[in-house]
């Protein structure tokens, strides 16, 4: 302060010496320093010091602080009673920087830790400034009517801010309304201040402006709150204790129309319909503004309508009990109290009488009255009343016993009264232990402690002193602290994201994630993937599939169905399918991170006219919003800034004249179609359908679903070349909660992923060794670091993820999904990571670490995808992508599949096998009806044995027209006997074939100069493949250029792929007479023909067989000198 205070301002528990700073009688935790400021004052910081030249000093204390000197307040900071860190010797001064000012007039220290060389000891400095302010007292009638000039106010723009301290959790602090339904209102609701505003809504009911916000917690405390509301138009900034919420209005209006005034303690009467109930205020009310008017000041001065202001606020006398060892208040003497508390389970009061004893609990959040008869025989009887008494609120306990009977009241509600009888007297006397009883004896209570507060204890109408208990007179207490009442509630602000549902004990908090899309201590982490692309490549197939765009990001999961099959225009296509229902953020996100998005839309017309071209006659008659809002006047199979639809541009509409086919305005039914595909535009969230008012005007609109392929974010990646390389981002904002998700691949043994630091905060992700990688950080308690060890070298050239993850809670960091470590947080301590220099992307900043060798991929922190090639281009020593993604993925390529690296990521090429899909993992197969075979000629014109080499699909078995090696594999499913399955013959007469004969055995019979005729094969095959060739899928596959041919019917089918079986059919046809003798040819064949409206659906159930033949997985022969077969048979 700016001049010493006097000696009388200093009062403490005891006092042993004051020279050279003050030491008390004993050192515990029950001595405290006491300073009178004599005024309220602002306090900014404060310094210790220890006695002068001794070696008695403080290590650790608490700062509380108070304006009458009887009702405490703990300074707490980071959600927590804050500890301060003291001193180590007795010369060295150590200053503390309040993270917020506090206005008091008295302060008190409280010793935690002290010296082990001497005693506590201890000097002190406050440093602030003076504090002045009118304060007002409501005693629950007044009201302070602040009148506006004119009668009716249109606001645009509001700043409100007040103080007030209250012991009533009800009760209006101000209210503000008009005639056209607009109000704004705050007030205090259960000790939690709710915030309502509406600018208007219209009699229809279709724009509803009331919006509602509540913040705070537990302000009954007779503690000074602040509050500040900004408003600019619908944008509301509300301010409770340095804590904001920022959020928009319901509705469409911007102005706050208000009718003569606004009222600070209630709410004025009045005739006005939108007038609505609530408690006046009973409390204190400093520093009122209303958009630049001092109110206080204006009451002061008499300038504005006031009521009376007389009754002035009483302190009650509080016990706070610290923690669950030894508690008790053991008091001399009907029987009440006031408590609150969060544990659902606590002793309340327990006194032993000459036959048994008393007992109030608290269990399971309702109290229990347990009396104890231990006369002639030992009984029990029970009353309970009330329930989630563990709310955090004051609730009030009578218990009433007499000679008969005893009664239990809980809030004063006499619904709530419970009686029962009791077979014993129980008079006033003997001792009272309230939140505790720990003497050993032979009755004992069900519950030993409690963690809470009490207030207004009364034994006989009789108010307990505890001013008295204090002084060692009518009794003693333990581990509680008197005049306070330091209950905290750890849900306000809400830890838990994403709707996570927080619960609370005394001591901590804990978040029910379920049904929130997150996990984690904190609902912080996804559980859902990214994208299609991160499902895919985890190996899932084609269904539906919730994804997580922004990962923690604030947007919610939705469901997508991701299409795997690689059927698209690339074999390593992912769509994604979503509808317009789902929120437009969300799909923005997707196309965002795309490679490539499209939607269709038709528009069928009749007299209804689309774009009105050409585009001289006027507007269009129908336009589209898409992404930003913004209209366009373009259709599908059209692009932006040409004014036309997909006719147009092939010019081969209806009508020449005109640029779509309904813009000609013909009776008949004409429809424009096409794809949107410029994908910054997409999706669509509004169509205007203009022109269907006239007679005969008809129209119908199409909107098909948004799909995308790809997902660059998942393949962003950059690569370090030199150790000295690294990208800068800005600093990384992550204070209370942060995550970090990446994959790296790298043949280093060690080296920095990533660094960001603070004045002394900072946080490290790095490879430690060829099988470790840590995750290190400060949040102001001290380094931490977590380790995480694989059995099998990092350092191997693959791509491995890592997960870190940091929040008030705890941090975890997770290696390759599979080995992971956990770190609590320490149960008082900084929880807010304060970061400054820029975010290092391959290197640290910090002497003697070494940077990173490698590619890193999909950085995401916090919900965000760091951009790594769009800065790895213009940054000497990085370079976007990465090349040898096989070498991770291409194990994923199957069944003799080869993974083709690519610039973002791989894929698989299938061409040579006779599976499909992007795994090659998909059976190729044909159901064959009576009448069906499939040809494949193996020469070329030329007659050289060759295959085609069409896109890389197919390579040359062998210049040699002598085969002296084949390898054959196929899957069948079938109930006809006997039929060839594969005939495979020459120029000249040598042939090899599969045979299936009538017992249900396999053959194959390989011949020079003869010709096998046996029926064709009625059935399913699959997976067909000669060397190099697969025949069935070159004939199935339109886009696969080949001397494949088909005669028949032929049913694209897995159905052989699987014992599944076919039924029976007639077989009279021989399949074996050769048209072309052009060489080689895998000939599959049935005996009959079908009509094709008969063909059954491949998917079918198929009627019971009569005999059925199963190869599964596949047959496979080879020839190099002696044959194999494999197969089962079933009757």
């Amino acid at each position: 302060m700016a001049t010493p205070l006097p000696y009388s301002a200093f009062s403490a528990s005891s006092v042993v010496s004051s020279a050279g700073g003050w030491v008390p009688l004993n050192s515990d935790r029950y001595q405290w320093l006491q300073i009178d400021l004599k005024a309220r004052k602002q306090i900014t910081a404060i310094a210790t010091q220890g006695r002068y030249s001794s070696s008695d000093w403080t290590k650790q204390y608490r700062f509380l602080y108070s304006d009458t000197g009887s009702n405490w307040r703990a300074y707490c900071q980071d959600g927590n009673i804050w500890t301060f860190a003291a001193n180590r010797n007795s010369d060295r001064s150590v200053r503390h920087d309040l993270q917020y000012s506090i206005v008091a007039r008295f302060l008190r220290f409280i010793p935690m830790d002290w010296s082990e060389e001497g005693r506590i000891g201890l000097r002190v400095e406050v440093y602030g400034c003076s504090y002045w302010s009118d304060v007002i007292s409501f005693d629950g009638q007044g009201v302070i009517s602040y009148r506006f000039r004119a009668k009716k106010m249109k606001i645009l723009k509001d700043l409100i801010s007040l103080k007030f301290k209250t012991t009533k959790g009800d009760g209006v602090l101000l209210h503000g309304e008009g005639q056209q339904g607009d109000y704004l209102t705050l007030e205090l609701k259960r000790a939690k201040l709710l915030l309502q505003i509406n600018l208007g809504s219209n009699q229809y009911g279709s724009i509803l402006g009331h919006t509602a916000v509540s913040s705070g917690s537990l302000l009954d405390d007779d503690h000074w709150h602040s509050v500040v509301i900004e408003r600019y138009r619908r944008n509301v900034n509300f301010t409770l204790d340095q804590h904001t919420q920022s959020f928009r209005t319901n509705g469409e209006f911007d102005h706050l129309d208000l009718d003569y005034e606004i009222s600070f303690g209630g709410i004025v009467s009045s005739s006005k319909p939108s007038s609505a109930g609530g408690d006046h205020f009973v409390g204190c009310m400093e520093e009122i503004f209303y958009n630049g008017n001092n109110i206080t000041n204006l009451v002061r001065r008499k300038k504005t309508d006031t009521s009376s202001f007389v009754r002035a606020l009483t302190n009650s006398n509080l016990i706070y009990t610290q923690n669950k060892k030894k508690i008790y208040l053991l008091v001399m003497s009907e029987r009440n109290l006031m408590f609150r508390t969060w544990n659902p389970n606590g002793l309340l009061l327990f006194t032993p009488l000459l036959y048994g004893g008393v007992e109030v609990s608290l269990t399971e959040g309702k109290v229990t009255v347990h009396i104890y008869v231990t006369q002639k025989q030992n009984t029990r009887v029970d009353i309970s009343s009330g329930s989630g008494l563990n709310d955090g609120q004051w609730h009030s306990v009578h218990l009433l016993a007499l000679e008969s009977f005893a009664m239990l009241t809980i809030n004063g509600d006499e619904t709530s009264s419970v009686r029962a009888t009791i077979p014993i007297q129980i008079h006033t006397g003997g001792s009272y232990y309230f939140g505790g009883y720990f003497p050993r004896t032979t009755l004992s209570p069900t519950q030993r402690s409690f963690q809470g507060c009490m207030q207004l204890i009364h034994v006989d109408d009789q108010l307990v002193d505890l001013q008295a208990v204090e002084q060692g007179a009518p009794g003693t207490f333990e581990n509680i602290g008197l005049n306070m009442c330091a209950i905290i509630d750890r849900c306000v602000p809400n830890h838990c994201e994403h709707g996570g549902r927080c619960s609370q004990t005394w001591d901590t908090f804990s978040c029910a994630c379920e049904g929130t899309g997150y996990t984690g201590a904190t609902c912080h982490t996804p559980v859902h993937e990214q994208s299609c692309e991160a499902y895919k490549h985890l190996g899932k197939t084609s269904d539906m599939y919730w994804i997580d765009p922004d990962g923690s990001g604030p947007l919610e999961p939705f469901k997508v169905n991701c299409n795997m099959t690689g059927h698209y225009d690339s074999p390593n296509s992912t769509w994604i399918s979503s509808v317009l229902s789902s929120l437009l953020l969300q799909l923005n996100t997707i196309t965002s991170s795309a490679e490539h998005c499209e939607q269709h839309v038709a528009y069928g017309c009749r007299m209804s006219r689309l774009l009105n071209t050409p585009g001289n006659c006027g507007s269009p008659y129908t336009w589209w919003v898409g992404r930003g809002n913004e209209k366009h006047f373009y259709w599908g199979g059209s692009g932006p800034g040409v004014q036309k639809c997909a006719c147009g541009i092939e010019r081969n509409c209806t009508d020449p004249k005109y640029f779509c086919n309904c813009d000609a305005d013909q009776r008949q039914w004409r429809e424009d179609s096409g794809v949107l595909m410029y994908k910054d535009h997409l999706p669509v969230s509004h169509m205007v359908v203009g022109d269907t008012s006239r007679p005969g005007s008809e129209a119908k609109l199409t909107v098909g679903p948004l799909r995308c392929q790809g997902d660059r974010d998942y393949w962003n990646t950059a690569s370090f070349n030199t150790p000295a390389s690294y990208l800068h981002f800005p600093t990384f904002q992550g204070e209370t909660s942060a995550d970090i998700s990446f994959y790296f691949k790298t043949s280093s043994t060690y080296g920095v992923f990533l660094e960001n630091l603070g004045s002394s905060d900072f946080i490290r992700l790095e490879l430690k060794s060829p099988t470790a990688v840590s995750f290190s950080f400060d949040v102001g308690n001290g380094p931490v670091e977590l380790t995480v060890r694989s059995p099998t070298p990092l350092n191997n050239d693959k791509w491995h993820k890592v997960e870190a993850e940091r929040n008030i809670k705890e941090a975890v960091l997770q290696l390759d999904r599979r080995y992971r470590e956990v770190r609590l947080a320490p149960p008082q301590g900084h929880t807010r990571l304060q970061l400054y220099s820029q975010l290092f992307v391959g290197r640290s900043m910090t002497l003697g670490q070494r940077g990173f060798l490698g590619c890193v991929r999909s950085l995401k922190m916090n919900g965000v995808t760091l951009d790594l090639e769009e800065r790895a281009r213009v940054t000497p020593g990085v370079k976007p992508g990465c090349s040898g993604h096989c070498s991770s993925y291409g194990v994923h390529c199957q069944n003799g599949g080869k993974c083709v690296e690519k610039y973002n990521g791989y894929s698989c090429d299938c061409s040579l096998t006779a599976f499909d899909g992007p795994f090659c993992t998909e059976d190729v197969g044909g159901y064959f009806e009576t009448g069906t075979l499939v040809r494949y000629d193996l020469m070329s014109d030329s007659g050289s044995l060759s295959l085609k080499e069409d896109k890389g699909l197919l390579g040359p078995l062998t210049t040699e027209a002598n085969l002296t090696q084949e390898e054959l594999t196929f899957s069948f499913s079938t109930s006809n006997a006997p039929s060839v399955l594969v005939y495979i013959s020459s120029r000249t007469q040598d042939y090899l074939a599969v045979v299936l004969r009538h017992n249900g055995k396999l053959t194959m019979p390989v011949q020079s100069g003869h010709k096998y005729n046996t029926p064709g094969f009625v059935g399913c095959l699959s997976r067909v493949q000669f060397n190099r060739v697969a025949p069935l899928k070159a004939a199935l596959r339109s886009g696969i250029s080949s001397t494949a041919s088909v005669q028949g019917v032929l049913v694209e089918s897995n159905c052989g792929a699987s014992p599944l079986t076919i039924p029976p059919m007639s077989a009279a046809y021989d399949p074996w007479h050769p048209e072309s003798g052009k060489g080689l040819g895998a000939l599959l064949a049935n005996t009959a023909k079908v009509p094709l409206s008969k063909a059954p659906s491949p998917h079918t159930a198929p009627r019971a067989p009569v005999m059925a033949a199963h190869c599964s997985p596949r047959v496979m022969v080879k020839y190099r000198g002696h044959i194999s077969l494999c197969c089962s048979v079933s009757q």
